[in-house]
């Protein structure tokens, strides 16, 4: 498929939001109960993901003229040696189809990547798979869902 990166612009906002909304309800919604995909859905509502991307990098994926799925990244805790993924999110139906390698590589290739020597995401339940399918690891060895539901994974350079 023919995906296309870019970064997020503020008039993506209702667009991502929606996104978000869809995989979270949809691909997520089997590994997490329903009030923590309320909570997630209202972490990011339209006006959450405008003020988030002031401080990190964020980005789009687009398949034709429409948002298919977001991702972001950042300095991990105002580190120059850590960075951390965040917002991961691709419309389920782009699930399985490139759709996500093509997102990791471009955040892979983003500054805040490129310099850090440890990149740490708090992968879902859900997405713990696909990233071991890219390189990461378990921080704890393990792999254990955190009492949020999140399960603590990093790659080293």
């Amino acid at each position: 498929m023919d995906f296309k990166i870019r970064r997020f612009q503020e008039q993506d906002a209702a667009e991502t939001s929606a996104v978000i909304e869809r995989a979270l309800r949809i691909s997520n919604a089997p590994d997490y109960p329903p009030e923590i995909i309320r909570e997630m859905v209202e972490q990011y509502a339209p006006s959450n993901l405008a003020e988030q991307a002031g401080g990190e990098h964020l980005y789009v994926l687009c398949y034709g003229d429409k948002i298919a799925g977001c991702g972001g990244i950042a300095a991990y805790m105002g580190s120059e040696a850590e960075s951390i993924l965040v917002t991961i999110f691709v419309l389920p139906e782009y699930q399985g189809r490139g759709a996500g390698r093509t997102l990791m590589e471009a955040l892979e290739g983003d500054e805040y990547f490129l310099r850090a020597d440890r990149v740490v995401i708090h992968s879902s339940i859900t997405a713990r798979d696909f990233y071991l399918k890219m390189g990461y690891c378990f921080s704890d060895g393990a792999g254990v869902p955190d009492g949020e539901g999140c399960i603590r994974m990093e790659k080293r350079r």
